[in-house]
């Protein structure tokens, strides 16, 4: 990922406004109180001893990707395939231990740009036009195709027969998972500065959990839509619509009764499940994905930092701020190990317990933009230009 990702200079790919390049940048500068001309230097990385051996299981180029566009297409698993998808429309299952394409699907009128996600018999994606498309897990065969109220940026998710969309303009809608018809709609309007994304809903039980561009995290009823209750996790500040901004755009993790979540100049927060009732909070700034074990909450936050926090009370077990302006993805825990991928195509594992680096591969040249997936006993990393790689850890 171009180094000024990691907060500023080319922050035109991660906000959507009908306003100029420049002027958001000199906004941003004026927030982060520095020159103008100055770009963030990434950390150099630096030499450690190794005390984890990583060595590669399989790998290779399934699509295109989506690097031009900061698209976050994270490949999917369920039932021994990994699911992937490119901006061109291509679709893939592939066999998880071995790395062979099981079947493959393309539509070049299709410009993917959310996705995918995998459930009910189903892999699903949004494209930039509105449009969800459904594809049968084991074939790959068209099921339906669904419009809907804008471009997707975040996988569809499925469960008990109701596919959930998240859409660009801050609706959420359920469709069928038969049929793709619209079964509900949440409205919430957004911001008129928001980052380029959208946060990707969590099914629990008969729960979707969801945070927004406003600074709230939402639950609602699965098969109604019902508000069950809603949580501001950020109050918007300042003048500028760029100071003003608070995203959501990290999906909730849910462990036991509690949703862990974080917000873009906000907090860090546990939020109980029952009633949205806050249990902690921290001022940690992320727009990146979480990842939680029976101890610790793990988040990168947007200068580049990785912490882990205690999940009883959110107070630090460890952090590492080497990886600072390398623009790392959302940890990954495996094993005794978490995870994360930079600008420059590294994985870097660190000890899960006291954050010390462990070992560093190499996925691709190119940026990571996804958090690493685990898959079994392996670790997958994945670039924005399609290369795919699994790694086993011994």
């Amino acid at each position: 990922m171009p180094r000024s990702l990691a907060r500023g200079g080319l922050l035109c790919l991660l906000l959507s406004a009908v306003i100029g390049c420049t002027v958001i940048k000199d906004n941003y500068n004026k927030i982060l109180d520095r020159d103008p001309d100055s770009k963030p230097k990434p950390a150099e990385l630096v030499q450690f001893p190794t005390t984890l051996k990583v060595t590669e299981a399989w790998s290779g180029s399934f699509g295109s990707g989506a690097e031009k566009q900061y698209l976050k297409l994270t490949p999917a698993y369920a039932d021994g395939r990994i699911y992937t998808a490119d901006r061109d429309g291509r679709v893939m299952a592939v066999d998880a231990q071995k790395g062979s394409t099981i079947w493959e699907l393309r539509d070049k009128k299709q410009r993917i740009s959310g996705g995918p996600g995998v459930g009910e018999g189903l892999v699903m994606v949004g494209t930039s036009k509105a449009m969800v498309l459904a594809y049968d897990a084991a074939t790959g065969k068209p099921r339906w195709a669904t419009k809907v109220s804008s471009e997707v940026l975040s996988p569809p998710v499925a469960s008990d027969g109701v596919v959930i969309v998240r859409a660009g303009d801050g609706k959420m809608m359920a469709l069928g998972a038969a049929d793709g018809k619209l079964h509900w709609t949440y409205d919430r309007s957004i911001p008129t500065l928001t980052l380029r994304g959208s946060g990707t809903p969590v099914i629990h039980e008969n729960l979707v959990v969801a945070g927004f561009d406003n600074g709230r995290l939402v639950a609602l009823d699965l098969h109604s839509g019902k508000t069950i209750w809603e949580t501001r996790l950020a109050e918007p500040t300042g003048r500028s619509d760029l100071e003003r901004m608070v995203d959501v755009d990290s999906e909730p993790v849910i462990a036991g009764n509690t949703a862990y979540v974080a917000c873009f100049q906000g907090r860090v927060a546990a939020v109980a499940l029952d009633d949205g009732r806050v249990e902690w909070t921290r001022d940690i700034s992320s727009y990146a994905d979480l990842s939680v074990d029976d101890e610790r909450l793990y988040v990168t936050d947007d200068k580049g930092t990785v912490w882990a926090l205690k999940l009883e009370d959110g107070s630090d077990a460890w952090k590492q701020p080497a990886l600072l302006n390398r623009a790392p993805t959302g940890p990954t825990r495996i094993d005794d190990f978490v995870v994360v991928g930079d600008f420059e195509g590294y994985l870097h594992f660190m000890d899960r317990y006291n954050g010390k680096f462990a070992q560093r591969v190499r996925v691709d040249k190119k940026r990571i933009l996804t958090s690493p997936i685990r898959v079994d006993d392996l670790l997958l990393g994945y670039s924005s230009a399609g290369e795919l790689v699994a790694y086993r850890l011994h």
